[in-house]
């Protein structure tokens, strides 16, 4: 299945523009280094802007754009909303770690190499293996732990395969972002713990407490 949700418009002079859904943000990217490709007038068609300033960066949207809306990405759903510290929700970029994250999930339980690109449609296969899963009571779930977890994108790839999740965030509003994904992305029943608390710490009491993993995400 393509994107069809999420498109990098153009980049440049170290700016990128995008399309969410059906609204285009434009915000600030300090490693577009090159010049732009599209001209003035197709990045005027931006919904929001986001403004830097020293003070006081801040979005700057047109009329009609909402606060928050949903968009499918990679076989999941998010709520998209630009915050104060121009991001919107989801990294885009990450897409293809979401996928190898699940491949290695099912490869794990079903001992082969699987891939799942996107276009097959990942939602419907990882249901079907999810199902043979927990029809084999000799067959342990993959236990994960993902550290900085955000809004949840590696926590809900893992869980959609079949993996046990512990979801770590020391910021209360992305661990409710995180949830919220999870229940539009029909994830919300799946055993993914949702914990707030500071990283470090976490995994310090996990070794004391003598708590293992089959696999560590460690994304800040």
């Amino acid at each position: 299945k393509s994107q069809s949700d999420y498109e990098l418009l153009d980049s440049g002079n170290e700016e990128k523009l995008e399309r969410y859904g059906d609204v285009i943000l434009s915000r600030p990217d300090p490693q577009a280094l090159w010049n732009k490709n599209l001209n003035k007038a197709e990045w005027d068609k931006a919904g929001g802007v986001f403004i830097r300033m020293p003070k006081d960066s801040q979005w700057k949207m047109k009329g009609g754009v909402p606060e928050k809306w949903q968009i499918e990405f990679g076989g999941l759903k998010f709520w998209i909303r630009p915050t104060a510290f121009k991001h919107t929700g989801i990294f885009p970029e990450h897409l293809s770690n979401w996928d190898w994250i699940r491949e290695q999930i099912i490869s794990r339980h079903h001992g082969v190499s699987t891939v799942i690109p996107v276009k097959t449609g990942i939602q419907s296969q990882c249901q079907r293996l999810d199902s043979r899963l927990r029809g084999n009571d000799n067959d342990m779930p993959v236990k994960v732990l993902n550290l900085f977890g955000y809004t949840g994108g590696a926590t809900l790839a893992a869980a959609q395969a079949g993996a046990e999740v512990v979801h770590v965030d020391g910021s209360k509003v992305a661990i409710g972002w995180a949830r919220d994904n999870a229940e539009i992305s029909g994830l919300a029943d799946k055993p993914i713990r949702w914990m707030l608390d500071d990283a470090v710490k976490f995994v310090k009491r996990e070794i004391k407490r003598g708590h293992k993993y089959d696999a560590i995400i460690m994304d800040p």
